[in-house]
C-alpha cells in the first residue's frame, strides 16, 4: 500500500470514528484485522444505538461527513430499511451500525478474537 492511501484510509478512519461520536453511538470498538489471513477487510468499526432512528442517524452522519470531508461514498450498503443492523463498506473498513439487541445476539467482537481490538471512549 502507497503511503498516500495509508494516510488516506487513517483519515477515513478518523471521520468514521467521529461521526459516530457526534450521533453519540454507544460502544464504539475497531477491530484490526490486518495480521489474519485471508480477511477482505482491514478494519471493522462497531458501534450500536438505542433506537432505528438514532442507527439511521449514525449511518446518515458518517456517510454525510466522509463525503463532505473527504470525499468518499460507501461502496455498499445494508439494511438501510429495517435498521437494525446497517453495515457501510468503505473498501477495507466496515462500518456496522447495530440496534443493542442485535449487537448483543451477533457479538461480531467475540467472533473476530483473534484481531486487535480497540475501544474509543464515547464521549
Amino acid at each position: 500500500m502507497k503511503k498516500k492511501e495509508f494516510n488516506s484510509r487513517e483519515k477515513l478512519f478518523e471521520k468514521i470514528i467521529e461521526a459516530i461520536k457526534e450521533k453519540k453511538g454507544r460502544n464504539i470498538v475497531s477491530i484490526d484485522l490486518k495480521k489474519i489471513e485471508n480477511t477482505l477487510f482491514d478494519f471493522f468499526v462497531i458501534c450500536h444505538g438505542n433506537s432505528k432512528t438514532q442507527v439511521r442517524s449514525i449511518v446518515e452522519s458518517v456517510e454525510l461527513k466522509t463525503e463532505q470531508e473527504l470525499g468518499i461514498r460507501p461502496r455498499h450498503r445494508e439494511g438501510i430499511q429495517n435498521a437494525f443492523w446497517i453495515l457501510l463498506d468503505y473498501e477495507g473498513i466496515v462500518v456496522h451500525v447495530f440496534l443493542n439487541e442485535q449487537r448483543e445476539f451477533y457479538r461480531l467482537e467475540d467472533l473476530w478474537a483473534d484481531g486487535d481490538l480497540k475501544i474509543h471512549k464515547d464521549e
